[in-house]
Formats: structure tokens, C-alpha cells, sequence
């Protein structure tokens, strides 16, 4: 956590409170504490000499009560806005998120899934696909992640994979683990670019602003076909939308169920 304090707000607190002048100070107070009470004793030179100590003594802790507030409003100010800001490791995470929940619509989505795959796809764990799925796997994309499975009524399989080189593929699988084809759009649909949230188009950051208050966009991406994938935390929670090309909304995205993909080695 960062809590140094800002150069401006430093030098005007620096300002205020001379740290030489108030030392100074309190020695003094530890030098003449005893003799100023002896003093009040020996009438009223001694007593006035006393009231004016007291006085100069109240000034000067004061100052010092109110350095320590000003100090710790600085320091839980700054806690609260590097909190706010995410980590560059919260930051990944939540971008793969965003990869994961497009390699999950590419796959629903694509020609050869709506073709070849009969009814409602069900999601499955990357430990649970059949043992020649990953043997395949590894052989022909060493180095790659899945990053969403299915299958569907019948038993086909349909993975989303993240190769070594970071491009993308979506491959189909019979109930037995056979490799039967690559799905057509996949590619298009998947691989994402990751792009900053100041370069997407007004009417997507004006419907976020409408349609989820107090929403704070924190990441956005494209795929190779225009589309947005936008990262938004409200509520403490994050959600994916996606927006068509022309920045109209599309729908809000489902997050794949089985946590972080496996890297096949």
C-alpha cells in the first residue's frame, strides 16, 4: 500500500507545523514544568508566569492533535483509493474471465455446434472430460488451455482451447473422445484484444451509465468481429456485457462455471 503523502498536502502541513519549533517547544515544557509550579507559589509574578505556560502549552498540543488527525485522514484516504484501483493480478483475473465467457458463446454459437449438436449444452469440468479428449489435447496443441467444455444430449463434446501462441480454437468431439471437426467460427468469435475503456463508443458507456447504477467499467475488449466484451464492477460484483459492433447491447453474459482453466502440458 502506497501511503506517502502528496508533495502539496506535505508542504502545507510542513507549513503549519514547524517540527524544530515544536521540539524545541517541548523541552522547554520538560525544563520549566517544575519551576512554573514553584513559581505559582511565590505570588502573583509567579502565578501569571504560570497561566501564560499553561496557556502556550494547550496551543502546542493542540497543533499536535490536530497534525495526527490530518494524518490519519490522508493515510485512510489513500488506503481507500488503492483499494479501489485493482491489482494488475485482480485485473488478469477478471480479464480472463472475459476471455472464458467468450470462448463459452463462441462455442454455443458456432455453425458446427448449432449443426451438429443436438439439444441444450451442458457445461462440464475440464477434469471430467473423457481421457481421450485431453490426450488429443496434449498431443496436437501441447501448451494449451481449455477454457470452456460442454456437451450436449447425446454425449458430443465441444471444447474451447487457448494455444501456447494465444490463439484460439474450438474443437468437436464425439461421445467416445474422437476428434471430429474444428468449429468454423470460432476464431472470429473468441480471440479477444484487450483495448482501453476510454476507446469505447459513447452510447456503450451511456447505456452502462443508464442501465447499471454506480457501475465502474474496468476492463473492455473486441473480437474479430467487432464485437465488445466490456467488465463492469457494481454491487462488488463483476459482470460481462456484450455489445454488438455498432455499440448497441447485446445481453449480459454468463460466467463459465468451473473455475481457472488447465494449462495442458
Amino acid at each position: 500500500m502506497n501511503t506517502s503523502l502528496p508533495a502539496n498536502l506535505l508542504q502545507k502541513i510542513t507549513k503549519s507545523f514547524d517540527a524544530s519549533e515544536m521540539q524545541d517547544a517541548a523541552k522547554k515544557i520538560s525544563k520549566k514544568w517544575i519551576g512554573m509550579q514553584h513559581g505559582r507559589q511565590r505570588g502573583r509574578k509567579g502565578r501569571k508566569q504560570f497561566d501564560t505556560f499553561t496557556k502556550t502549552r494547550g496551543y502546542i498540543m493542540k497543533k499536535v492533535s490536530l497534525l495526527l488527525v490530518l494524518l490519519t485522514g490522508v493515510w485512510f484516504t489513500a488506503c481507500q483509493k488503492n483499494s479501489e484501483s485493482l491489482s494488475p493480478e485482480t485485473e488478469a483475473s477478471d480479464f480472463e474471465s472475459v476471455v472464458e465467457s467468450a470462448a463459452r458463446l463462441a462455442v454455443v454459437t458456432d455453425s458446427v455446434t448449432l449443426g451438429r449438436c443436438k439439444g441444450k449444452l451442458t457445461e462440464v469440468a475440464t477434469t471430467d472430460l473423457p481421457a481421450a479428449v485431453t490426450a488429443y489435447i496434449d498431443s496436437a496443441y501441447a501448451g494449451a488451455e481449455i477454457k470452456y467444455a460442454a456437451k450436449d444430449q447425446a454425449g458430443k463434446i465441444v471444447v474451447a482451447i487457448t494455444l501456447a501462441d494465444g490463439s484460439v480454437k474450438g474443437l468437436l468431439f464425439d461421445a467416445n473422445g474422437a476428434f471430429k471437426a474444428e468449429l468454423k467460427q470460432h476464431v472470429q468469435k473468441a480471440k479477444l484484444t484487450k483495448i482501453e475503456v476510454s476507446a469505447l463508443p459513447a452510447n456503450i458507456t451511456s447505456y452502462i451509465t443508464s442501465n447499471y447504477t454506480g457501475a465502474e467499467i474496468k476492463l473492455a475488449a473486441t473480437n474479430d468481429a467487432g464485437e465488445y466484451y466490456v467488465g463492469i464492477l457494481v454491487d462488488s460484483k463483476v459482470k460481462i456485457l456484450l455489445f454488438n459492433a455498432d455499440g448497441s447491447f447485446n445481453k449480459e453474459l454468463e460466467k463459465p462455471a468451473f473455475g481457472r482453466p488447465r494449462k495442458r502440458h
